[in-house]
């Protein structure tokens, strides 16, 4: 409802007279404009571990000083919790003015639903500056031709190893070549001569989607429809591959495994298994959490054709929801964490090696000796690697879901490889409507 305020007579007198005096109007306009500035709250959400919480809050801190009229509440959770939060925020279009999505089955299923705004507007307005940002980079982000997540950095599967314990019992360290059947050898070596995990269980699905990608396939087709491979034998193989090591003892299965409590509570953190498969971004979580007498390494994966089969992508994105009545503060936010080298200076890796090129060399001169080994294999895998697949669609969540379903059975001896293979493919087409 819009009031009409009446101005006392006394006060326009005051300000005529003001200004015949010649008063400072410049200041006085700055002044005013600053105090008149709207007060502003944005919530954010994201997902990781403590360490990560920490350092958010710090960057938080830092944006709120250099913005008084804003204040950004924080909305912290760990990754399985956090998008069944998510789901009933996007039910009630409640979502978060600024949130943390993942790319691929996450971030294409909000953007399908219209859940998620275009950020290509505050792009071209210049309120997000992307000059030192790569095409390909801004591509990573884009679902039905919209830019629906600006990345906080970029990321690449790794084997995070620790090559003290392989070589002490005797076993061959992963290198730019090795095998799956070397990886297999490790780690039962490693195994016979510990007593603990050679390796932690593999996740079906990064690991199932890279297997795929080694053996020239993909887990869905160009266009999102239907699965990216026709041969079930490529999963019956990984299948019994993942079975196999289990039943070995080589690694853990599903019951072990549900009983870590986040990345600091890892078997490699306790030393009780040798190598794990993971993002770079998370090898400071990891590292930390081992201990300065530990030395953690990263590792190409294993594979016949791992330079085709290797891909870097968003180790997460920045997106704006369409709900927010602050979309512009929003992305002020994502342009400052993206455009701040003082930022990274706080968040080191751990979001990604940084988007913007500039801040990346900036940073190299004094990177600590973990985020020096992320960014050389970042450097590495740009120059071994194929473009990401981000042609999920939006109920590849479910179908990942489903993958994992059946890894669990088979592990478990509730199915053969082969049954498991079948009953995927029959979910799989099931759930995209085929």
């Amino acid at each position: 409802m819009k009031r009409n305020y009446q101005v006392p007579l006394y006060s326009v007198m005051a300000a005529a007279l003001l200004a015949a005096c010649g008063g400072d109007t410049d200041n006085g306009s700055e002044t005013e404009a600053t105090a008149g500035e709207e007060e502003i709250v944005l919530r954010m959400s994201w997902w990781g571990s403590q360490e990560r919480h920490n350092m958010t809050n710090e960057i938080i801190e830092m944006y709120e000083s250099e913005n008084p009229h804003v204040s950004i509440q924080p909305d912290f959770a760990g990754f399985d919790g956090y998008f069944e939060k998510m789901a009933t925020q996007a039910a009630g279009g409640n979502l978060p003015d600024i949130m943390q999505q993942n790319h691929g089955e996450f971030v294409n299923q909000y953007a399908s639903q219209g859940q998620l705004a275009d950020l290509q507007p505050f792009i071209d307005d210049g309120t997000i500056n992307v000059s030192a940002v790569s095409e390909t980079v801004l591509e990573s982000g884009e679902f039905d031709g919209e830019l629906v997540g600006l990345p906080t950095g970029m990321n690449a599967l790794a084997g995070l190893y620790d090559p003290d314990m392989i070589e002490s019992a005797g076993a061959e360290l992963p290198n730019e070549d090795w095998t799956w059947e070397d990886m297999i050898d490790m780690a039962t070596t490693v195994h016979e001569y510990t007593g603990n995990y050679g390796m932690r269980l593999m996740e079906p699905g990064n690991m199932f989607e890279y297997y795929l990608r080694d053996n020239g396939k993909r887990l869905f087709n160009e266009d999102g429809t239907d699965l990216g491979y026709e041969d079930d034998q490529l999963f019956v193989e990984y299948l019994t591959m993942n079975k196999r090591m289990v039943d070995d003892g080589v690694a853990p299965g599903y019951d072990v495994i549900g009983e870590i409590q986040g990345l600091e509570d890892e078997l490699l953190v306790h030393g009780t298994a040798a190598i794990n498969f993971r993002w770079t971004n998370q090898l400071n979580t990891i590292a930390s959490a081992a201990g300065d007498d530990r030395n953690i390494e990263l590792a190409i994966l294993p594979g016949d054709n791992n330079d085709e089969a290797m891909y870097l992508r968003p180790s997460m994105l920045w997106s704006i929801a369409e709900n927010s009545q602050h979309k512009e503060e929003a992305a002020k936010f994502i342009d400052f964490y993206t455009n701040q080298t003082e930022v990274f200076d706080v968040v080191g890796s751990d979001r990604g090696v940084p988007i913007n090129e500039d801040i990346q060399e900036e940073m190299r001169s004094d990177l600590n000796e973990t985020d020096q080994k992320v960014f050389d294999f970042i450097s590495y895998v740009t120059d071994h690697s194929t473009p990401v697949d981000s042609n999920y669609p939006p109920q590849a969540a479910q179908v990942l879901n489903a993958l994992e379903d059946v890894d669990e059975l088979v592990i478990y001896g509730q199915m053969t490889p082969e049954e498991g293979a079948a009953q995927f493919r029959q979910e799989a087409n099931a759930i995209l409507g085929n």
